[in-house]
């Protein structure tokens, strides 16, 4: 009997969240921005998620980020640790700040490190746009306390003080794409932010840079662990951060 009530009440919640994630697709598509998105890009999706022999709409997707190359890329993947597949790189339109994490309010630096979509804005003054869960923990130990600032997003148009615009026209594919997979049910959407591409030799650039940056160095070392792992097997790792505001990853 405890069984039974056990598989039942799992059943339940398994379906009352189905049911809110629908509710939410729908919500979305009442915005005339959401809906002019859906008319442009659906099929243009749809063929390209095909051609990287990924179903659509996806059930799990995840944002790269490399700012000194200004490159936004989407990754999916069709069923849980199946290896990722790249599906499209967005120009990033802007940078500003410099190669470095955001630590306070107004420095005008894009963050780095591991986050996730927080907020979906479908009336946005940049179109459309995607709240990042900035400041997170490591961030919160890391930068200047109290004064960390927040609202980045990835949006449409080409301006940016800290934020990530891809224009008007690119964030439409990704912003549709973002509810879609939030409405099968991935209520956390990771944005991984470096940088740059963190391979050796980059890394070696990055030292060469700013020799007198241990602390910078240090932390993009640690950042280059999630990256290293993430090449290595297109799977996703469990992140979480230490005491220090170290990222850790298992699996």
């Amino acid at each position: 009997m405890k069984l039974f009530l056990s598989t039942l009440a799992f059943a339940i919640v398994l379906a009352s969240q189905f049911v809110c994630a629908q509710g939410f697709e729908d919500q979305q598509r009442r915005y005339p921005r959401v809906r002019e998105a859906i008319r442009e890009k659906e099929a243009l999706l749809s063929k390209l998620f095909e051609s990287k022999d990924i179903e659509y709409p996806p059930r799990q997707i995840l944002i790269r980020i490399f700012k000194k190359e200004k490159i936004l890329q989407l990754w999916s993947a069709s069923i849980d640790n199946f290896p990722f597949r790249l599906i499209k790189e967005y120009p990033i339109c802007v940078t500003s700040g410099n190669l470095g994490p955001k630590k306070q309010r107004g420095d005008r630096q894009i963050p780095e490190g591991f986050y996730f979509i927080d907020r979906f804005n479908p009336s946005s003054n940049f179109h459309l746009s995607l709240g990042i869960n900035y400041p997170n923990r490591s961030d919160k130990i890391l930068g200047v306390s109290g004064n960390l600032g927040g609202d980045i997003f990835i949006h449409g148009g080409c301006v940016t003080i800290g934020c990530i615009p891809i224009t008007d026209d690119y964030i439409k594919e990704l912003y549709w794409v973002a509810v879609q997979a939030k409405a099968k049910g991935q209520s956390k959407i990771p944005v991984h932010i470096f940088p740059t591409k963190l391979g050796d030799e980059n890394m070696d650039r990055l030292k060469k840079t700013f020799p007198d940056s241990g602390k910078l160095i240090a932390f993009w070392q640690n950042l280059k662990t999630v990256y290293d792992r993430f090449e290595q097997n297109q799977k996703l790792p469990t992140i979480r951060v230490n005491e220090q505001g170290t990222y850790l990853f298992s699996r």
